[in-house]
């Protein structure tokens, strides 16, 4: 396994020199994506949409910890990261990779250091109110308010897309992304940052393949194709067919592909009064002077076409063998 706080410097440095490119006059997105990989699926395919998507400058990327995971699970989701990043797209030149911290916070105020964390803080100091930097946020949001706390003019430097939270009812904090750190939410919804709420109800309506419509979807599309089919399968016979033996129609729901679809300009969306979470994860109304972006819907027709688009044509250009995703 590499050195995670070697690769946090030479990181930095990258970071550095990226930012200080010229893009040939074309202006691209800033992103950070923050995933617990490893833990399901979907964070594969959000990883791999982002990264094969010319229009975004994806600066880096930071594992976040999930329970499901061995111990210390954002270490766990970090090797995951890197087999995904290096060895699943094949890519050896790529933005820094970071592991984030392991634990949730311990209070609302006092962050978690770790090397993403720091990450975080330096890339931001580029950026400004009006040029923000993208964080998508598919997992616990534990590195994002430990930047928050440690930095809270951050808020004026970065922008928030997430997946988290069911809907936007009282019984809405009650999501796997949230309860894996609640307190993390709580310091997020009081900050003043700016945030966009992909919620999981909103993900399922939108965002669900059947088994037959993930095959149309992936078959035909490479390797890269090949070893997301390969990822579907594995989690479907394990989680749905011991329960429905001849049934295939349960879907799958790609969540956390949501929030590039949203830096694409596939979804539609609306602003509300932000919530607060209580300690008991109920969304509680906040103050009518404090906002949240919601998404209401997504073009997923256009979302899915321009994915395997995307896929066929970094192949094209990537020589990528079956190794690349068989086990």
């Amino acid at each position: 396994m590499r050195n995670s706080q070697g690769r946090h410097k030479i990181a930095i440095c990258i970071a550095a020199a990226v930012l200080c490119t010229p893009m040939m006059g074309v202006s691209k997105t800033p992103v950070i994506l923050s995933t617990d990989v490893g833990n399901e699926i979907d964070d594969q395919w959000a990883i791999t949409y982002l990264l094969l998507s010319p229009e975004f400058e994806v600066q880096g990327i930071i594992s976040a910890h999930a329970p499901s995971l061995p111990a210390p699970s954002a270490h766990s989701t970090y090797k995951v990261l890197v087999d995904v990043v290096e060895h699943r797209l094949g890519m050896m030149t790529h933005a820094p990779l970071l592991e984030g911290s392991s634990l949730p916070l311990e209070s609302n105020k006092t962050g978690q250091p770790s090397a993403g964390l720091q990450f975080l803080l330096e890339t931001s100091k580029h950026y400004s109110s009006e040029n923000r930097l993208m964080v998508l946020v598919i997992g616990a949001a534990t590195d994002v308010a430990s930047a928050i706390l440690a930095d809270p003019q951050i808020v004026d430097r970065i922008a928030l897309v997430v997946m988290s939270f069911r809907n936007v009812s009282k019984d809405g904090g009650k999501e796997y992304n949230v309860q894996n750190d609640p307190r993390a939410w709580q310091v997020i919804l009081q900050s003043g940052v700016p945030v966009t709420i992909g919620s999981g109800d909103i993900c399922a309506a939108n965002l669900s393949l059947s088994f037959g419509q993930a095959a149309a979807l992936l078959g035909s599309h490479g390797a890269i194709g090949a070893w997301l089919w390969d990822e579907y399968q594995t989690w479907y016979f394990r989680e749905v067919k011991p329960l429905r033996v001849n049934d295939f129609s349960k879907p799958k729901v790609i969540w956390d592909i949501i929030t590039v679809a949203y830096l694409e300009g596939m979804t539609t969306q609306k602003t509300m009064s932000r919530p607060v979470l209580s300690n008991d994860l109920s969304l509680q109304e906040g103050s009518a002077a404090a906002k949240a972006t919601w998404i209401t819907g997504v073009d997923s027709k256009r979302l899915w076409n321009d994915f395997v688009e995307k896929l066929d044509a970094y192949q094209r250009t990537h020589a990528m063998g079956h190794h690349m995703w068989s086990n």
